[in-house]
This record gives structure tokens, sequence and C-alpha cells, in this order.
């Protein structure tokens, strides 16, 4: 009889896939800030100093169609000395990819080479909405959005660029070809791509030096790991970049039952699952359908779109949750961390509150 391991209240895993204890884990700490609600929040700052005093290897701050994602992180990012300063993810659409090229150039400047450029396209609903501009064709548009920002990083002659997107200077106009006044700090600012389906992670493992996952499931990622490797598989030479890094979200409550925590983010994973995005398109569905959850995500997203948040939300099954973050008492918590010391995320992003970070802190680091 095969020897088995309980992670969690539904999940068996062979003993033999689980690391052994005391293994020390190989991914480091991001803290999360993500983006406001109605204001900033208060605790930002105190978050950001424990965070580098326990460790942490970077912060992380994300937009949709509210704060933004480059100013907080400037702002907080000045409080700190060694922290990398990340976005995820600054949304494509929101801006040229040379006006991002110049910020990218202007803070990693006034952090001392502490960037990390994280990309993400968003959704219809918010490109279309919001900006105005055309969600598709999406892959061919981020192909050349890392190519522009790049060329203008690298500063090696005045930008022309024709593709499918974007034409610089503008055909037919009184346009200049023109290049970075700035020199870079950095001309190699690491790109990584937020990507959520099987085509943008194989993208991610094509054109990027890291990739933002999202949520994460580390015991349902085969899929991914196969989309990764065809993008590893496409590029010159064959193989991930050097240094090429993955990091993933990680939902970290502690109570007393693991239903108590998981009752903290079933909102969280009912508003991505039923309300970012439509019936048509929404990313975050799609991969808790990939993850298997399919029937549960469809009673979510049905629940949500009907009106009924507080249904939805209610509707969200403990082993969804389990399956992407570490819920419960602690001691719980401790036993399916080692899934996460050795999966395929090599940085974790953690949110606030601070007793979190240090929980984190010492789990990983």
């Amino acid at each position: 009889m095969e020897p088995w391991l309980r992670l969690g209240a539904a999940t068996l895993v062979p003993v033999e896939q689980v690391p052994a204890p005391g293994i020390r884990s190989r991914v480091r700490l991001g803290l999360s800030l993500g983006y406001w609600g109605s204001g900033p929040p208060a605790d930002a700052g105190s978050l950001v100093a424990e965070a580098e005093r326990l460790g942490f290897d970077s912060i992380w701050t994300a937009e949709a169609y509210g704060s933004d994602a480059l100013t907080p992180l400037a702002w907080w990012g000045s409080a700190t000395s060694k922290v990398r300063l990340g976005t995820a993810v600054a949304q494509m659409h929101a801006r040229a990819p040379t006006t991002t090229a110049m910020a990218v150039a202007t803070l990693d400047h006034l952090s001392q080479g502490r960037v990390v450029l994280g990309l993400g396209a968003s959704g219809p609903q918010v490109v279309e909405g919001w900006y105005g501009a055309r969600f598709s064709p999406q892959l061919q548009s981020t192909r050349e959005y890392f190519q522009i920002v790049r060329e203008v990083l690298h500063r090696e002659r005045p930008l022309a660029f024709s593709g499918e997107r974007y034409h610089l200077p503008l055909p037919d106009s009184q346009g200049k070809e023109l290049r970075l006044t700035v020199h870079p700090l950095r001309a190699e600012v690491p790109i990584w791509l937020g990507a959520e389906g099987p085509r943008n992670i194989a993208l991610a493992g094509e054109i990027a030096d890291g990739w933002l996952a999202g949520f994460h499931a580390p015991l349902r990622d085969q899929w991914q790991r196969d989309a990764l490797q065809e993008g590893f598989s496409r590029r010159e030479p064959q193989g991930p970049a050097p240094g090429f890094e993955i990091a993933a979200n990680l939902p970290l409550v502690v109570a007393g039952s693991a239903e108590d925590a998981a009752d903290r983010l079933r909102p969280l994973i009912a508003l991505y699952v039923g309300g970012m995005g439509s019936r048509r398109h929404n990313f975050h569905f799609d991969l808790f359908c990939r993850m298997g959850f399919q029937v549960e995500a469809e009673r979510v997203r049905e629940l949500y779109l009907g009106g009924d948040i507080q249904a939805a939300a209610k509707a969200v099954p403990l082993a969804m949750v389990e399956a992407v973050g570490l819920v419960g008492p602690r001691a719980k918590i401790e036993e399916e961390a080692v899934l996460w010391q050795q999966g395929l995320p090599t940085l974790l992003l953690v949110s606030g509150p601070v007793e979190n970070l240090r929980l984190a802190a010492e789990l990983f680091l």
C-alpha cells in the first residue's frame, strides 16, 4: 500500500513527492502591496520597512483602474535600500511602450538598479472600456511591446519600429526617429510577463526574463510546466533565459480551523473567478478551471454575475482555497509549506498584515 501524506482537507500526496523536512527552501519572498481600494493603505509604509528588515527580496505593486503601479512603487521604494522594486503588473495598454521605457529608466536610476518591470495585458473589459484600445491581437502586441521597451533601453540607435500594432515613428507623419536622452543605468532591466493561459505562459518562457503566475496551485501545475517548456524551446539558444524567475501569489491566513481561515480568502477568490471579467472573457476563471475546479468555478461565476456576491463567496469550496494558499492552524500551514518550498515558483508574493510577513519569513527564509 502506497504511503500518503494528507495536505489539507481533501488532498493526499504520495510521500515521495513531498520534500523532506529540513530541506532549506530555495524560494525568496516578495511583499505584495497590490492596488488601492478607495485610498492608500495606512500600513503600507510599515509593511515595506518590515519586509526589508526580515530579508524579503522585493516589494510589488499593481494596478487595475484606480491607483497606478509606478507612483506607489517609487514612493514606498524610496524608503528602502536593498529590496527590488517590481510591478505585478503594469498594464501594457495603459502606456505607450516608449512611455514605459522612460519610466523604467527613470526609476532604475533613482533606485540604483533595483527595478523589475512586470508587464501584463489585463482583459478586454479594462483594455477596451478604460483605455479605449483593442485587446486583440494580444500575443503579437505583447511581443512588440517587449521589443520596443528593450530597444529603447538598449539605446543603440534612434527608435524605428514597424509591427502589426505599433509603428514608430507614425507613418506619413511629421514624426522623427528619436533616441532616449537618458542613459539607462541598466540596459538589461529584467522584464517579466504576467500570464495565466497556456499560450501566454509559453510566451513568457520565450521572450521574458520571468513569469508572474498570479494564483498558483503547486499540486496542479503540470500544464503550466508544459507551457513554460514550450516557450523555452522557442528561445535562441533553447532553454530558459539565465536567471529566469517565477513568482506566484501565496495567500496566507492563520486561524483556528481551515474553514475559518478560508472564509477570509473566499471573497477574494470569488471576485477574481466571478467578477474580474465577463462571461465571455475571464482569464482568472479559466485558470481555476485548468486547475481542475471547473464545476466549482462555474457555480461561483453564475452567482457573482447574478448579483449574489455573498453567495458566490460561500460557494468557493475549501479545497479550492487550499489548492492556491496556506490556510488553517499554524501546524497545518507548516506541514503544507513544503509544497511551496520546492515547487515551481522561485519567488512567493505575500500580503500583509505584518504577522503574515513574519510567519512567511519563518517558513521560507
